[in-house]
């Protein structure tokens, strides 16, 4: 198939992801310090942006590993799953690490880019 090796990749991105923003999304519930000294907040607290993290971490680790076992609906969930990642680095872009923000967000278009392309031979 063309763009298995590129889709299992995103599906190994999505997954890893996933993780990151599970675990930011409990240091954002438990209060770290890390995310407390920065002010700066999209939502109303840090309690929120915890629990959009811990969601958003569900939905991306869903589609890596749907990616991965090759269900149709993974692809969905995947692309869904990148595309708000993509958002949740552009919001975040204003802060602290504006570099790291572009980052994932350009790593968020790769990962997109790579689930599209997967399928058949033509």
């Amino acid at each position: 198939m063309r763009g298995a090796g590129r889709a299992a990749f995103a599906a190994t991105l999505l997954v890893i992801a996933g993780v990151l923003n599970i675990i930011y999304g409990i240091g954002a519930l438990d209060d770290a310090n890390v995310l407390v000294n920065d002010k700066r907040y999209i939502f109303s607290n840090l309690h929120t942006l915890g629990w959009v993290l811990v969601v958003l971490g569900v939905i991306q680790l869903t589609g890596g590993i749907s990616l991965f076992a090759g269900n149709a609906w993974g692809r969905i969930i995947g692309v869904v799953g990148a595309s708000l990642g993509a958002i949740g680095a552009l919001l975040s872009i204003g802060g602290s690490y504006t570099w790291w923000s572009l980052g994932i967000f350009f790593l968020c278009l790769y990962i997109v880019h790579g689930i599209f392309v997967y399928g058949d031979e033509r």
